[in-house]
């Protein structure tokens, strides 16, 4: 119940609890980018950069550059997401974790239909190449995206067509939209019983992963005819989305190449001091300062590289996203999209996560290595523990013996001095006229002073011994 009684003249009853802080922000969250709506036939012209140490505010003031957003203000970047629509053209900002994007889109250039011959995209481009050139961060992708309709019947000559206005190079090509996954864990003939259609797909895309001279990749897009607005929008986020992932993912590459000669010598390391340790030809010292040293520089390497291992394994998984969602079919002679891109990426994210593996369990090695270790010293070091602790005891038995000696000297210290007091007493008696022999009296007393001053010692031993 709410909080609140609702009442009659209330504009809206309250019939929900208070709302959780974020629970706005959250909801709206399968909103936050909302996919395009490409009117073809377009060109999208698509650069991601790496966004470390740029701010929102550096790339508010670039997209100020834009004609009519120099009012732009940092706080319509704040949810990572801005469309601007400018007169003939769009210009889309995604800001991520780790780079940003940029999206022209703009209707595509008259002399780059299909049918020409490698057109050139940049001779008619919205923005000026002087603002793609000054975004700021590092290109970590760049794509000319060309989307077009034409008829899918004639394959043949349809690949001809494409083929040449790649330049005439090989391509990977992919019949896109084809929905046998959409009736996945059925099988054909079962789902024809069921009144399912099978259609052949509704557009190719062709590429060739290659660099061209002005720095951008090339993709080529034909749809066919009576293609939505918004079916071309997905197919284009798809397709720009696979390729940036793709090389995200491949960042972890150079750093495990970088890591390799580390680990290598790391593992020799290891095995040297497994081996001093076991035949006990070098101190424990020595042992471990190396181990220590060893251990700090694996940890160094864990804490430098963890991140970015973590974002391999997410950006492989997002492509492997991708390509689903672009359901493929094979068109004859060439290879999908998803397979070239499997067979040349699986081994680099295979290699990343094996070197990630070896970083931990070389971790763990020098772990276990360092408990052997540490047991051998506190074995050592309980051992001289025991040593000490049996000197202490022979000491204190000798302290005993000596302190018995010196309290045996000191009964016969304090008698004697009793004795001579009963003595100089008995001399003063006689002196005074008392009939009385000193010495015979003191003589006799002595064994009667020695069992006083013996057991007035062992009272005092008695209440030492009760107070401790």
């Amino acid at each position: 119940m709410s909080n609140a009684t609702p009442t009659d003249d209330s504009p809206l009853l309250q019939c929900l609890p208070p709302d959780d802080p974020q629970r706005a922000a959250l909801h709206n969250e399968v909103h936050a980018r909302p996919s395009a709506r490409v009117r073809l036939p377009a060109l999208i012209i698509y650069v991601a950069v790496l966004n470390e140490g740029v701010s929102r505010e550096a790339e508010c003031v670039h997209l100020n550059r834009l004609p009519g957003q120099a009012e732009l203000s940092p706080e319509r970047l704040q949810d990572n997401f801005l469309r601007l629509r400018l007169a003939g053209f769009s210009v889309k900002w995604e800001r991520h974790s780790e780079f940003t994007r940029y999206s022209i889109v703009q209707p595509l250039p008259a002399g780059a239909l299909l049918g020409a011959s490698e057109p050139d995209l940049l001779g008619q481009l919205a923005v000026s190449p002087q603002w793609l050139a000054q975004i700021p961060g590092r290109t970590v992708a760049a794509v000319q995206l060309a989307m077009l309709q034409a008829p899918l019947d004639d394959a043949t000559a349809l690949m001809v067509q494409a083929v040449k206005w790649l330049g005439g190079h090989t391509v990977v090509a992919s019949l896109l939209g084809s929905n046998a996954a959409s009736v996945a864990g059925q099988g054909v003939e079962s789902a024809n019983r069921q009144g399912y259609e099978y259609p052949m797909g509704h557009s190719w895309a062709l590429t060739q992963f290659r660099l061209q001279p002005d720095g951008f990749e090339r993709m080529l897009v034909i749809a066919s005819e009576g293609t939505s607005q918004t079916r071309a929008g997905r197919i284009a986020a798809r397709l720009l989305e696979l390729e940036t992932y793709r090389l995200m993912a491949l960042r972890g590459l150079p750093v495990v190449k970088a890591l390799g000669p580390m680990l290598a010598q790391a593992e020799s390391d290891l095995v040297r001091i497994t081996g001093q340790l076991e035949n006990k030809t070098v101190s424990d010292q020595e042992l471990l300062d190396t181990l220590v040293s060893l251990a700090a520089s694996v940890e160094r390497a864990t804490a430098e590289n963890s991140y970015r291992f973590a974002a391999t394994q997410a950006y492989y998984a997002l492509v492997n996203q991708r390509i689903r969602e672009l359901r493929e079919k094979a068109i004859p002679g060439t290879q999908t999209i998803g397979e070239f891109m499997q067979r040349r990426l699986s081994p680099a994210m295979a290699t990343v996560a094996a070197t990630g593996q070896r970083l931990a369990s070389l971790s763990e090695r020098v772990a276990r290595t360092s408990d052997l270790l540490r047991t051998r010293v506190d074995i050592a070091t309980e051992v001289q523990n025991q040593q000490l602790l049996a000197k202490l005891t022979r000491g204190q038995e000798l302290q005993l013996r000596l302190q018995s000696t010196v309290e045996g000297l000191s009964i016969a210290a304090i008698s004697y001095y009793v004795v001579s007091l009963l003595l100089y007493g008995g001399k003063a008696l006689k002196a005074a006229g008392l009939p009385i022999n000193p010495e015979m009296a003191a003589g006799a007393l002595v064994p009667l002073v020695l069992w006083a001053v013996w057991r007035t010692t062992r009272r005092i031993h008695a209440k030492l011994h009760v107070g401790n």
